[in-house]
Parts: C-alpha cells; sequence; structure tokens
C-alpha cells in the first residue's frame, strides 16, 4: 500500500458519486483536506476536483488555472485547469478502491499528482468558509 497523502496533496481519486460507499467511474484530481488514521486503516477527507464548466464558480470552489499561476499549476501536478469543491467533499479509506496511481507518476507508484501551493491558501480559506456558510 501507498504511504498516506499529506493534507494539500492532489491525488488522483475515484470521486463516488451515488452511493457514497462506490467508486466514481473514472478517476480525476481530489483536494486532500484531512488524513486520519483508524484501527482499520487510513482515510482521507478529499474535496472533488474537475476541469469542466471552469467558466463559474460557484459557493466553495476555487480554480488552479495555469495561465494565473504557473508555478501553483506546475506543483499541483495538474494537466488541465481544475477547480475543486470545498462544498463537495467526502471520507474515503485510503486503498485502491478509490484511488488509483497518477497518470505521470512523477512521484513514484502513488495516487500523489502533486500539492497544492501555499499561494493558493487565500483562495482555499475563502472557498472553505463560503462552503461552511452555505452548508
Amino acid at each position: 500500500m501507498w504511504p498516506a497523502p499529506d493534507p494539500g496533496d492532489i491525488v488522483w481519486c475515484r470521486f463516488p458519486e451515488r452511493p457514497r460507499d462506490r467508486p466514481g467511474p473514472k478517476p480525476r484530481p481530489a483536494l486532500v483536506l484531512i488524513v486520519t488514521e483508524h484501527e482499520d486503516g487510513i482515510a482521507v477527507s478529499v474535496a472533488y476536483g474537475t476541469s469542466q464548466k471552469l467558466d463559474r464558480l460557484v459557493v466553495g470552489e476555487f480554480l488552479l488555472r495555469k495561465a494565473d499561476n504557473a508555478a501553483a499549476f506546475q506543483l499541483a501536478g495538474l494537466s488541465h485547469d481544475t477547480k475543486f469543491d470545498l462544498g463537495k467533499t467526502v471520507e474515503l479509506p485510503w486503498n485502491e478502491t478509490f484511488f488509483a496511481v497518477a497518470p505521470e507518476a512523477r512521484f513514484g507508484q502513488t495516487p500523489k499528482l502533486g500539492s497544492l501551493h501555499a499561494s493558493m491558501m487565500k483562495a482555499v480559506a475563502g472557498a472553505a468558509r463560503a462552503a461552511r456558510r452555505s452548508g
């Protein structure tokens, strides 16, 4: 099994749709928010990431766009501009059911794509506050 991720890591995740106990149909980027060690293994709380509908952000979302911040985009390990939705989070077991080895495997055979750049923290904090107010 892989080493546990850190909060702020961006991982390759089969983010569940409905029902929440089944992996989604395709892997996508997800932002690790919380890592928890349980008796039966590690669980991670992740925020949904997508490269769709980037022209409109809703409450709780922030956008990581290459043209806006090339250094942050490169550190994140993304291949497309991506928005993350802090209003759409889920805790998942850190296993091969919900996570897959990243396409370019920059960090070895792990799901890690990259990490969130420190310059993105203000956007993340704002999205988190907005998500809490609306939820």
